[in-house]
């Protein structure tokens, strides 16, 4: 689809729970990126942090009268839990989960994917920046684990 555009999503919490960190990531179709990154106003845990992400890129993408839209978040549980795969108790997560849901309403198409961090390095460098951390180092490749090592 040529007017599909891509998005990622990730966010932060420091301490956990504490201050939250939110980074977004949009490219159009043409190329072109927007990135955001900000601090969120109230305290709360990584999943709380990442669902509000998620809720910002959805309201971001709809601004920008976005139509068609893959999203990309290497968070488990808002993947999950958005995509009604799994659900949760706690009134907060709860909430956050349901503004997204609506939010991907108001989309003609929209896909939520789960990625590894290695590949959505970009918002993950945003959001641990809005608190002041440096980005994650990249996995190291060829590295041994301890099991093997063991074995040898």
């Amino acid at each position: 689809m040529s007017d599909c555009w891509q998005a990622w999503f990730d966010g932060s919490a420091l301490p956990n729970p504490g201050k939250m960190g939110v980074g977004l990531v949009l490219l159009a179709p043409d190329g072109s990126q927007c990135e955001r990154a900000f601090v969120a106003r109230e305290p709360g845990c990584n999943n709380e942090a990442e669902l509000n992400a998620l809720c910002a890129l959805l309201e971001l993408a709809r601004d920008k009268g976005v139509r068609h839209l893959q999203i990309y978040g290497d968070s488990d549980v808002a993947v999950k839990y958005v995509a009604g795969i799994k659900s949760t108790e706690i009134e907060r997560l709860r909430k956050l989960v349901e503004r997204s849901q609506i939010l991907l309403g108001n989309f003609e198409s929209v896909s939520l994917s789960w990625v590894p961090r290695h590949r959505n390095s970009a918002a993950d460098a945003l959001s641990r920046g809005a608190l002041g951390l440096p980005p994650k180092p990249p996995p190291q490749r060829g590295r041994k684990g301890r099991k093997q090592k063991a074995r040898e």
